[in-house]
């Protein structure tokens, strides 16, 4: 390698957690590419062997063995060709670290351990690995590379003690989760690193959907004073090479590819889609069954997962009741005609007569309300189980946060499923989505473009349609009213008095703070989704399911 010039190859993949030998191929892979290239080293994200998140499968002693194993071998294979940068989990003493493998020659030649262990949001690190002093910086060729692994470069301590021991490029090694604005909140932080050290920092962040977490890659480039050089694209697996020169000044990198990164509502969109798929891929799944009721919440769902799957991957179940109006039935065809998925129809009427006939003696001379409304739901979901269960089909659940916050839906009924592409999706989003969708299509979407969900869908007034005339606001307040309450006790975690000084009725956002408590059990045992905010319900909220307390306010 020439004495003022160094090519560094990132390589923004998807890991798959727990597939050691497969992650291992992925970045030999890699490798050869960067050895073709004529790179002088391949850099991988974080815990790459491993996959990430682990949570405590890193804990078990021969998983952990695998992983180290593996990256010995990955050295040995890989000696002739350009230095290898990959995280996995390293064992010091009876401590277990996350860190970075730096690999050269058919040894290890550096081992970064990280710093700074994030316990907040979805991480728990500190359950898991032990935090250690900050490395050094490590010389490749002509360059000394300093790592902070993730969440050390989201503080300024370790990226200014790397620069103070020698340092002349940043090479931060990622598993960054998205959340909406997640990119320009990295970037900052980035910049701030930059304009802190006057290093050039490059930003390697994973791809893909692991359980409900999406990795949406954005990885970056950049030189001293903020200047990108290289913008990595948003959700796509990518390989590029980076020329970095030296001159007066120090190192920098050259100018070279600058993807676009698309705006809140097609990341968004793009998470769901991701989320899914990936979430299918990696638990091996193929095809999707759902109901389609006619509804906005199951046609933006049927679509994510043509999107997601194929039109031909998807299977549409209508299941009428007496209160099923004509109107949901035509919607639900028009929608699956539309996106060219199967469509069946169940009837479910027999069976909710006879559950009724059944438990007639002991329902006698009561009147009949939510308990008969629940059955039709609790039938529902066992045709699209034993669907599910016959076909090998993964039953996907339609519920929007905001019916999952207030316990708008029926535990063992529309909840039954394996994972909700929109979990984390206000009710008001969903409108704007279904809009967003029926005007732009892009090429990762495997479904048809177009106007897919009718504008009666989007506009109608919802409803379970589990009583004659049944709307949602019979129960509960303007899903604009709600959503916004709602983003203020779960997204902003504000006080009661709070929202009411933002103009809401009192009554109301007590009503709703009930609801929000009452239905924890409910979200406990739901399925899992994507998240797409910083208070997603599951890791990011944790809280208790008897739970007393109350906003006084």
């Amino acid at each position: 390698m020439a004495a003022d010039r160094f090519r560094l190859t990132l390589a923004q993949l998807n890991p798959v957690v727990g597939d050691i030998a497969g992650n291992a191929a992925k970045a030999r892979s890699a490798w050869a590419e960067a050895k073709a290239a004529g790179a002088d080293m391949l850099a991988l994200t974080e815990m790459f062997i491993t996959g990430y998140q682990t949570q405590d499968l890193i804990l078990k002693r021969v998983f952990a063995d695998a992983t180290e194993a593996a990256i010995l071998a990955l050295a040995a294979d890989c000696a002739e060709g350009p230095a290898i940068g990959i995280g996995g989990p390293a064992r010091v003493g009876d401590r277990l670290h996350n860190a970075w493998w730096v690999l050269q020659g058919g040894k290890v030649v550096a081992k970064v351990l990280k710093h700074h262990l994030p316990n907040s949001d979805v991480f728990d690190e500190k359950r898991i690995f032990s935090p250690a002093d900050v490395s050094g910086p490590y010389r490749i060729g002509p360059i000394r590379i300093g790592t902070p692994i993730c969440e050390d470069a989201w503080h300024p301590d370790v990226a200014e003690t790397l620069a103070e021991t020698g340092a002349e490029i940043l090479l931060v090694p990622n598993g960054s989760p998205y959340h909406r604005g997640k990119p320009n909140l990295r970037l900052n932080l980035m910049v701030a690193r930059v304009v802190e050290t006057g290093l050039p920092l490059v930003y390697l962040n994973m791809v893909g959907g692991q359980d409900d977490q999406v990795f949406d890659g954005s990885s970056m480039v950049l030189n001293p004073g903020g200047a990108l050089a290289v913008q990595m694209p948003q959700f796509d697996t990518c390989l590029t090479h980076v020329d970095f020169t030296r001159g007066p000044e120090g190192w920098r990198a050259e100018p070279g590819m600058i993807a676009e990164i698309p705006r809140i509502w097609e990341a968004d969109y793009r998470a769901c889609v991701m989320g899914l798929q990936d979430y299918m891929a990696k638990t091996g799944f193929r095809r999707v069954v759902l109901g389609l009721s006619g509804g906005i919440d199951s046609a933006i769902v049927a679509t994510i997962a043509a999107d997601a799957l194929g039109p031909e991957n998807v299977r549409c179940v209508m299941l009428p009741s007496a209160y099923t109006s004509e109107h949901s039935l035509e919607d639900a065809g028009e929608v699956a005609r539309n996106l060219g998925c199967r469509l069946d129809t169940v009837p479910i009427g027999g069976a909710q007569a006879a559950v009724g006939e059944a438990l007639a003696d002991l329902f006698a001379d009561t009147e009949p309300g939510i308990t008969e409304e629940n059955v039709q739901s609790r039938l529902r979901g066992l045709m699209l189980m034993a669907l599910s269960n016959k076909f090998g089909e993964m039953l996907l659940t339609t519920g929007n946060k905001s019916e999952v916050a207030v316990g708008y839906c029926t535990i063992y009924g529309d909840m039954n499923g394996g994972y909700n592409p929109i979990k984390d999706m206000y009710k008001t989003r969903v409108f704007e989505t279904c809009r967003w969708r029926n005007d732009h299509h892009r090429p990762w979407m495997k479904g048809p473009a177009g106007a897919v969900i009718p504008e009666r869908v989007i506009t109608k007034p919802p409803s379970a349609e589990l009583r004659p005339d049944q709307k949602d606001q019979d129960s509960l307040p303007p899903y604009e009213v709600l959503d916004a309450i709602l983003e203020g006790l779960v997204d902003q975690e504000l006080s009661v008095a709070e929202i009411v000084a933002q103009g809401y009725d009192h009554a109301t956002v007590k009503r709703v703070e009930h609801l929000l408590y009452i239905s924890e059990y409910k979200r406990f045992q739901s399925a899992p989704g994507v998240r797409l905010t910083p208070r997603a319900f599951w890791l990011d909220r944790r809280y208790p399911i008897a739970n007393r307390f109350r906003d006084p306010g």
